[in-house]
């Protein structure tokens, strides 16, 4: 044991005051340190934080203050370079060691920061997890996804009641059209942002979306950290619908970006993406109806045009047919009237044979004593020289019939 009255004695003060001018005297001006943001909190003007590193599955940590000043001064430098301060970026600071007299903790006292560093580190793990998918050959899976002709059902992926949910619901319930939205909340940054984000994808699958929608408003290039993780790349990478990215960022393109099958800069992009689609559905539709029309207005037209034509043509054949029908009727007519006068003719000229028939009929003849001879065979007798002695005749006369038999002929002397 040291020997109590040679060692010399510190009050809290003294002690403190000494640490820290050794603290100074061993560190210099300063010291670079990097780590991982943990804790990260605002306290009034000044803000607080810890740096930690994970060695060998156990954390080491380091106390951090900036104070308004230097926080003021900073303020330009992260706007620039796109970077905001916030639990799990990691980051390249110089400051000086101080132990706090009132709490007795050792912290960083923050004067700069290197933002290479951080952007260095985001662009490493971003070319880590695109180096992977692209030797599994995932980087462009999804893009070989067919989009449907009219995607209406659209999943979203996004923290609801954000800017970009309402920006998207917006735009979409502007267009007229009927999109049926199934929300998926899920916060976009932090520590339970990829864990979030790949079970809405998931839900969004089984829901059986035509689209889903991965979305957040815009921030700082270290905000979107959680979308270069290989959970969330990997989940786009593999998903059996189609995915479209709008991250709310002009400038920078995340890994969830280069595995989508179609990434726009904004909410409001993706809105007007998938509206735009519906829009060419319709218009493609409304033109092919018109076309339609027009072919069978002209159909209709040259049909309707051959059909008054063959009427025009019907009609004056017909008319044709029935002024040739109505000449031949005339002119039968006129040939039945000549007939008829021609029958008239001949029946009179028949009543005149009549009559004159009846004078030579036999019957009246006989009445006037005239008789009728024949042989017994039916033969007139006309001549003696047909008689022969012995002959047997007929002789008729008005009341009957007499037979004789030839005796003698005597002709009669001229």
């Amino acid at each position: 044991m040291p020997d109590a009255d040679l060692s010399p004695t510190f009050t809290v003060g003294e002690l403190t005051d000494a640490i820290n001018a050794q603290l100074k005297s061993g560190f210099g001006g300063g010291v670079w340190v990097t780590g991982e943001i943990s804790g990260y909190r605002d306290q009034g003007q000044h803000t607080y934080f810890s740096l930690v590193e994970d060695i060998d599955g156990k954390k080491a940590m380091v106390n951090v203050a900036l104070f308004a000043n230097v926080k003021r001064n900073l303020r330009p430098m992260l706007a620039s370079n796109r970077l905001e301060l916030q639990d799990g970026t990691k980051v390249r600071v110089f400051g000086t060691l101080d132990v706090y007299a009132p709490s007795g903790r050792l912290s960083l006292k923050i004067s700069d920061l290197d933002p290479r560093f951080t952007l260095g580190d985001i662009t490493a793990s971003r070319d880590r997890v695109r180096n992977a998918l692209t030797v599994e050959g995932l980087l462009r899976r999804n893009a070989e996804h067919s989009i449907p002709t009219v995607p209406l059902r659209v999943a979203v992926v996004t923290s609801i009641g954000s800017a970009a949910w309402h920006d998207f619901t917006v735009e979409l319930g502007s267009s007229g059209f009927g999109f049926h939205l199934l929300a998926f909340d899920a916060r976009v940054q932090g520590d339970q942002a990829e864990e979030m984000v790949i079970a809405g994808i998931s839900a969004a699958v089984e829901h059986g979306a035509d689209v889903i929608a991965v979305m957040r408003g815009g921030g700082a290039r270290n905000d979107l950290a959680a979308f270069d993780t290989e959970g969330i790349a990997r989940a786009i990478a593999t998903c059996p619908l189609p995915v479209i990215t709008g991250l709310g960022h002009e400038i920078d393109s995340t890994i969830a970006d280069e595995v989508a099958h179609t990434a726009l800069k904004t909410p409001t992009a993706c809105a007007g993406w998938l509206i735009e689609r519906v829009q060419r559905f319709v218009d493609d539709t409304e033109s092919k109806w018109i076309a339609i029309a027009e072919r069978v207005s002209f159909e209709l037209t040259g049909h309707a045009d051959r059909l008054e034509s063959r009427a025009s043509r019907v009609v004056t054949r017909t008319n044709s047919a029935i002024e040739r029908s109505a000449e031949r009727l005339r002119s039968r007519k006129d040939r039945l009237a000549r007939t008829s006068v021609t029958l008239e003719r001949i029946q009179m000229s028949m009543m005149e044979r009549e009559r004159r028939l009846a004078l030579l009929d036999p019957a009246r003849l006989l009445k006037r004593g005239w008789t009728m001879t024949t042989t017994s065979d039916g033969r007139p007798v006309t001549s003696i020289a047909d008689l022969s002695q012995g002959d047997e005749l007929l002789t008729r006369v008005a009341d009957g019939m007499v037979t004789s038999t030839v005796t003698a002929t005597t002709p009669e002397e001229q």
